[in-house]
């Protein structure tokens, strides 16, 4: 199989517009987010897009490199740092963002609005760095 680099390259610019998006959007404070509905839903809607781009990279690497299957959606960044594309320690800090992803998607349970925000404005940096490491890895 072959490593489909456009396909890598179209969702990397898609998270990088999210993220440009996600950062113009917590110019807003956190009671501004929280007082709106709205506001909210985009910040829940921009953290699900991201994700959904991530997990689409995550398995397509898995797949065209032929890295054993993963469980569920948060185990793929566990695959990618078990075969040296993504650092262990980065992987076990992003790959809970599936669950938080999943509550929003499929409301498994509720979700800490305020809580969510501050975790989202702590570590939207994370998905910069998850496509530089994916960048990184591509080149080679």
């Amino acid at each position: 199989m072959t490593f489909e680099q456009l396909f890598v390259n179209k969702k990397i610019k898609d998270i990088e517009s999210y993220i440009i998006e996600t950062k113009n959007f917590l110019r807003f404070s956190d009671e501004e987010i929280l007082e709106d509905s709205g506001k909210m839903h985009i910040a829940e809607r921009l953290l699900q897009l991201i994700v959904d781009a991530m997990l689409d990279i995550n398995q397509h690497v898995i797949k065209e490199q032929g890295l054993e299957m993963a469980e569920d959606f948060q185990n793929t960044f566990y695959i990618l740092s078990g075969n040296h594309i993504l650092p262990e320690d980065f992987a076990a800090k992003i790959a809970p963002v599936v669950a938080v992803r999943n509550r929003i998607v499929h409301g498994y349970e509720s979700l800490d609005k305020k809580l969510f925000i501050k975790n989202l404005r702590k570590n939207y940096s994370d998905f910069g760095k998850y496509v530089n490491l994916i960048k990184k890895y591509s080149r080679n």
